[in-house]
């Protein structure tokens, strides 16, 4: 059986999203996260940031500095990790309900960690997953 490791010298620090619409992905990720625990930690005029209720790394939006159009790309994603499968429903049900596009119900994903999520892509493309470990399907 898989484990997650209990710590590392490396961790994330933030996770940055490109945006080519700051004041929509804003609304969508201030209403995403109020869904799940986060709240916004800062605005300026290109970057926007929010935090959860854990200790962990900050996600932001940003309108790129090259001024080039912002595109997600292909292989990358961001996981969110929440701390039940309520939440994880409830914010896939959020996001698509303010316009992101289903990548994948929440479900169990058969891990040997107990992995259990749901995919979506936001507003300007780019792939998220909500998830929790250690979930263990209730018994009927």
């Amino acid at each position: 059986r898989a484990r997650e490791p209990e710590s590392s010298a490396m961790s994330v620090g933030y996770i940055t999203l490109g945006t080519n619409d700051l004041a929509r992905a804003g609304r969508f990720y201030d209403d995403l996260f109020a869904e799940i625990g986060g709240k916004r930690a800062f605005t300026d005029d290109h970057m926007l940031g929010w935090t959860g209720p854990r200790k962990g790394p900050l996600f932001s939006v940003i309108v790129p500095f090259d001024k080039k159009a912002a595109t997600p790309g292909n292989g990358t994603m961001v996981a969110l990790r929440v701390e039940n499968a309520q939440q994880v429903e409830r914010a896939y049900a959020k996001a698509l309900a303010l316009g992101g596009r289903d990548e994948g119900a929440p479900r169990d994903r058969e891990s040997a960690l107990g992995f259990y999520g749901g995919y979506f892509r936001d507003l300007d493309g780019n792939k998220v997953v909500v998830y929790i470990l250690g979930w263990k399907p209730s018994k009927l």
